[in-house]
């Protein structure tokens, strides 16, 4: 696995599930909820970026 594509996967969901919840139930720092969907997509599309050959 790539680790990078892991951790913006996990913040682009939590991201989104926060920002759900933050639609009905106003709570503080709700506004990190687009912080995180921004950062999470960044590092999903990002990745580890390409292997060079002879890498495992």
């Amino acid at each position: 696995m790539e680790p990078r594509r892991v951790a913006g996967g996990g913040l682009l969901v939590a991201g989104l599930l926060s920002y759900g919840v933050g639609i009905y139930v106003p709570y503080p720092g709700r506004a990190f909820s687009l912080t995180a969907v921004m950062v999470g997509i960044v590092l999903v599309a990002t990745g580890d970026g390409p292997r060079s050959e002879g890498e495992p």
